[in-house]
């Protein structure tokens, strides 16, 4: 009877061990699919990722490459709208030169060459572009070019711009040309 019961001790015990054995498994199982899982959102997670990384680098190389393109666009044209309101200054001396050799009244040739002058000035101050004003004012090497110096004709003309071989230009607060200009001493 004692080993009866010793056996069916021993039986409820692997019962027992079995059942948290199975119970183990299970655990384990699903810790496992837990794992699993965790791991494939990780995985789906970097792919959204690496796909919106691809996406945004692509269309940033786009912009990048779009806006190439209009820079070298903007540079072949970026002269268009001044040439354009050149054109009218053009033909006003090609009539003048037309007029000059068909006329002997250098009165009018004149009075034509000051209005062509005129619209030309106007056309380039219609584009940001101003003549400099230096005779007579303070030697600035800034935005003058000393060409020479010759004695000043009055103690007041000395440092100061006596005459202007060339007139400088401003572009919008911007030199383009500097005035070429003789300084008293």
């Amino acid at each position: 009877m004692k080993e009866e019961n010793n056996t069916i001790d021993e039986q409820e015990g692997n019962i027992e061990n079995s059942t948290f054995t199975e119970n183990e498994t299970d655990n384990n199982t699903q810790d496992q699919e837990r794992e699993l899982s965790d791991i494939e959102k990780k995985d789906l997670e970097i792919q959204a990722l690496n796909d919106k990384y691809i996406r945004l680098y692509s269309e940033f190389d786009n912009f990048r490459r779009r806006t190439q393109k209009e820079k070298l666009e903007l540079y072949k044209t970026a002269g268009e709208d001044i040439f354009k309101s050149l054109l009218p200054v053009m033909d006003d001396f090609e009539r003048a030169k037309k007029s000059m050799e068909e006329t002997k009244n250098y009165d009018s040739l004149k009075e034509g060459i000051d209005l062509i002058y005129n619209k030309f000035l106007n056309v380039f101050k219609s584009n940001g572009v101003e003549p400099m004003n230096s005779e007579g004012k303070e030697f600035d090497s800034e935005i003058h070019e000393a060409i020479s110096q010759i004695p000043a004709p009055s103690k007041k003309m000395v440092g100061k711009v006596v005459d202007v071989i060339e007139k400088g230009y401003i572009l919008k607060e911007k030199v383009i040309r500097y005035a070429k200009v003789v300084v008293g001493k």
